[in-house]
C-alpha cells in the first residue's frame, strides 16, 4: 500500500515537534553543546555555528564581503541568512533579543 502523503506530513510534523521539545528541555549551553554534538555531524554543527555568527555580524552592520573575509562563509549563505533575518519566521529575532545580542543598528 502506498503511503498517504498527509500521514507522512503529519508524521514529519510530529517528529519535528519532538525534536524542538527535546531542545527546549536543555538547561545550559553545555547541555545544548553536547546534544548538538550528538545530533549533528561536525560539518552540520559548523554550518549552524557559521550562520549564527553571520546573524551577529549582520546585526553589527558589517557588509557581506567583510563578513565573508572574517568567517569564510560564502556570500550566498550570508545573503540567505540576511533574507531570513529580515523576512523569515522571527526565530533569529527572538534569539537575538533573548540573548541580549541585539544592537541598536537593528530596526525591527
Amino acid at each position: 500500500m502506498k503511503p498517504n502523503r498527509q500521514d507522512s506530513e503529519r508524521r514529519q510534523a510530529r517528529a519535528e515537534n519532538a525534536l524542538f521539545e527535546a531542545v527546549i528541555t536543555l538547561r545550559s549551553a553545555e547541555e545544548c553543546r553536547n546534544f548538538f554534538k550528538d545530533l549533528c555531524t561536525p560539518a552540520e554543527l559548523q554550518a549552524l555555528v557559521d550562520r549564527w555568527q553571520v546573524v551577529q555580524l549582520l546585526e553589527e552592520g558589517l557588509p557581506y564581503r567583510k563578513i565573508h573575509d572574517e568567517t569564510g562563509v560564502s556570500v550566498t549563505t550570508i545573503g540567505r541568512v540576511a533574507r531570513f533575518l529580515s523576512d523569515g519566521f522571527g526565530g533569529y529575532e527572538t534569539a537575538i533579543r533573548r540573548t541580549g545580542r541585539s544592537e541598536d543598528t537593528h530596526s525591527h
